[in-house]
């Protein structure tokens, strides 16, 4: 992709998302198809590229520009946004915190798409709290022995490499968690069954297995000890607004929806569009949608100007935009009336997806209560 400016990258990811994507966004949700189309499509495209310093073969664009394509693809097809944040999320950390050797083992097949990341943090008995994570790997010789679990693991059995969060000393609590990046042939991982997911339903949900594996000492990203920053610069510095993207992106597509089906719709001879009530919920739906908008950019901006204020910034996009998108969703049901219930139409999925990001990487409830203490210095 040559260099081009945020809004020129917006409107190319818009035509690839519109031409490409959304045409087969019903099909991959009802099949449950993993959209490895997609993906490449996005990596011919150069979006892959587009978080990463031009240095390391990337765009160099940070997480505004981020957070307007992914947004543009969830519009379109929200497992497939899903997937792509969650493959950036790897190669910013590989791109942070991974050797040289890393870097050209594994970036650059990453960045063209012949590769595909995934992050593994929760795990059953942690839930959103990655603090609590008990997956446990053990330094001998030239390996790390992995024995462990994790959960809900977006891409887990698709994606080529699994940057993971584990303990590797027990003793020191979170200055005892560090990051391996883990190839999925490697012996002792192993995969669960497909969970079946109310929606996000393409995104290949699994749990993920460690007995015994056997994980290379060149595959740490990061020294031991630095998975709490590893992950605090990429799943929540990046991710987190990847996460706040995808439920605007949902939210515009429904907002258009409901407007054009209120303008079709005729009952009695007149459209729903003159009445009243129906006024009131597109009025709502908008001003949702904006708001959030409008905010994530305000959010992300701040995080690319100061390094510091990622976290927290991340966390208020996410939760104002993963509540909004349910709202808006919810409220274009009611305007569609029993079409919007159908699986015909569109609205119905995007509903089911919307609900998912107010529990995808971390609940509205763990992010109440981290802004909070934030702002009350607890």
């Amino acid at each position: 992709m040559k260099k081009l400016n945020i809004e020129e990258i917006r409107e190319l990811s818009e035509k690839l998302a519109s031409e490409k994507l959304a045409p087969r966004a019903a099909e991959i949700d009802q099949n449950r198809t993993f959209p490895w189309e997609n993906i490449r499509a996005l990596g011919e495209a150069g979006f892959l590229e587009l978080i990463i310093s031009e240095d390391n073969g990337g765009l160099g664009f940070g997480r505004v520009c981020f957070a307007s394509v992914a947004e543009e693809i969830a519009k379109a097809c929200a497992s497939t946004a899903l997937i792509y944040v969650s493959h950036s999320i790897v190669t910013k950390a590989i791109e942070l915190a991974g050797s040289e050797a890393a870097k050209k083992n594994w970036l650059t097949k990453m960045l063209t798409g012949q590769s595909l990341g995934a992050f593994a943090v929760h795990e059953p008995d942690s839930g959103s709290n990655s603090g609590a994570i008990t997956t446990l790997a053990k330094k001998e010789g030239d390996h790390y022995i992995v024995n462990g679990s994790k959960f809900f693991i977006t891409s887990a059995g698709e994606a080529d490499f699994y940057l993971v969060l584990v303990r590797t000393d027990p003793e020191k609590g979170p200055q005892g968690m560090s990051t391996l990046l883990i190839e999925k042939n490697t012996p002792g991982l192993s995969f669960g069954q497909h969970e079946d997911k109310m929606g996000l339903t393409s995104t290949s949900s699994r749990e993920m297995f460690f007995s015994d594996c056997l994980v290379p000492k060149e595959n740490l990203i990061g020294n031991e000890g630095e998975g709490t920053q590893v992950i605090g610069k990429t799943v929540v510095g990046l991710g987190f607004f990847g996460a706040a993207a995808i439920s605007v992106g949902i939210a515009r597509s429904a907002t258009e929806l409901a407007i054009k089906h209120a303008k079709e719709r005729a009952i009695a001879g007149q459209p729903i569009a003159v009445h009243q009530a129906v006024q009131f919920m597109i009025t709502d739906m908008i001003l949702g949608n904006e708001a959030a908008e409008a905010f994530l950019k305000v959010c992300a901006a701040r995080a690319d100007s100061t390094q510091g204020a990622a976290v927290i910034n991340g966390f208020k996009a996410k939760l104002l935009a993963s509540e909004m998108a349910v709202d808006v969703t919810n409220k274009a049901i009611q305007v569609m009336g029993g079409h919007g219930y159908c699986r015909d139409y569109i609205v119905e999925r995007l509903f089911r997806d919307a609900r998912g990001l107010t529990l995808h990487f971390k609940t509205s409830e763990w992010l109440r209560q981290d802004i909070a203490k934030a702002a009350l210095g607890l």
